[in-house]
């Protein structure tokens, strides 16, 4: 175990994206550090903005085989300047993941991690080693695998995060789109768990019935003839006042603004001619569509728009605000915060175009799982 690979990512200069792996020296951790054989880490859509970046993959190219599988890629000149950062740099993936303590440092706290299986957040969790802070890795419950583990932090906790918003912003329920997702289905349940009335924008019938099937309330079909008028009927049974968008480019965040306000409207006591003085919110939070923001203003002037990220609410409640969250996700892994995934794929895999072409679809119901670590 002295060595281990590791996905990376570069993008050059010239602009084109390279995906390797690298064979990685594993150092012997310190005191208060541990080393995890990385067993399941997810593909989120997060972790597709560093893997794939603006890469044009539908042309992309393949060479060698095994652990010496590169694949290359294009990306548009015009995008380039906004990654300035990263150029010419090989980047490790992969936000969180789970596995086991086979080394652990003096410490106590590194020492009572030794031999168990942990859940870990920090990056560079494409990786079948990866050495973290004892601090940094959730010990699971007895009986739990790493695939149960593996989504414990990012999707669980941006569901909670959005209910946890809405509370702290004076709103009483909520919107979500692509409500059909592993996220999503974590958000319903939370919200009938709580009492928290959601509504539920789907793009097909088929995501409806997955929805309806977990006892979803309120569903509302946007490919639909009468999308606008079952969303103005759901947010006036609800209430909800502020959403969280997975989907971000295009008219869908306008369109729920204006079924906002002609909701309130609907319940209003007097006449306002700069319409509804209750705030609307939308929040994106993903970029499913990548294209612009559209927004026709017919919702009056108490509205917002902005961007929603998980690592900069947590840091805002803190670490004391964060405990009851982390602990009720660990709590419930195996129900509320349940993931389901399509397939379990090898690093040499998660490299095959094939597989690529499938998981950055970032389609509801196709969900991946690496194990860097499968033989």
């Amino acid at each position: 175990m002295n060595t281990g690979l590791q996905l990376r990512s570069l993008i050059t200069k010239s602009g084109e994206l390279e995906l390797s792996l690298a064979r990685i020296e594993i150092p012997e951790p310190g005191p208060d550090q541990v080393v995890v054989r990385v067993e399941a880490t997810p593909i989120n859509p997060s972790d597709l903005g560093l893997l794939l970046g603006p890469a044009d993959m539908s042309a992309a190219t393949t060479s060698g085989s095994g652990e010496s599988t590169v694949v290359k890629a294009k990306v548009s000149p015009a995008a380039l300047p906004f990654l300035a950062a990263r150029l010419d740099q090989s980047m490790a993936v992969g936000n969180e993941g789970a596995g086991t303590v086979v080394k652990a440092g003096s410490s106590d706290a590194a020492q009572a991690l030794m031999g168990k299986i942990v859940s870990a957040v920090g990056g560079s969790m494409y990786s079948q080693y990866r050495i973290l802070n004892a601090r940094d890795c959730q010990p699971l419950p007895a009986g739990t695998t790493a695939a149960e583990g593996a989504s414990w932090f990012v999707n669980p906790l941006t569901a909670l995060g959005m209910t946890e918003t809405m509370k702290r912003e004076g709103h009483k329920a909520l919107v979500h789109t692509a409500a059909a997702s592993n996220l999503g289905q974590m958000l319903n349940k939370i919200c009938n768990e709580d009492g928290i009335g959601l509504v539920n924008i789907v793009r097909s019938p088929a995501q409806a019935k997955i929805l309806k099937d977990i006892g979803a309330k309120h569903i509302v079909d946007s490919s639909a003839a009468s999308f606008q008028d079952d969303l103005v009927q759901a947010l006036v049974e609800t209430g909800a006042t502020i959403a969280f968008d997975a989907i971000g480019g295009g008219k869908l965040a306008s369109q729920i603004l204006t079924a906002m306000e002609i909701a309130l409207n609907k319940t209003a006591k007097e006449y306002s001619r700069y319409g509804s003085t209750t705030h609307k919110q939308v929040y994106i939070y993903g970029s499913l569509n990548t294209g612009a923001v559209e927004l026709t203003r017919n919702y009056g002037m108490a509205w917002g728009v902005g961007g929603w990220l998980l690592t900069p609410f947590l840091q805002k409640i803190g670490r004391q605000g964060q405990g009851p969250l982390r602990e009720r996700v660990v709590n419930s892994l195996k129900t509320t915060f349940a993931s389901h995934y399509t397939k379990t794929i090898s690093l040499p895999e998660a490299l095959d175009l094939a597989n690529i072409a499938v998981y950055n679809k970032r389609a509801t119901g196709e969900k991946y799982l690496i194990n860097p670590n499968k033989g």
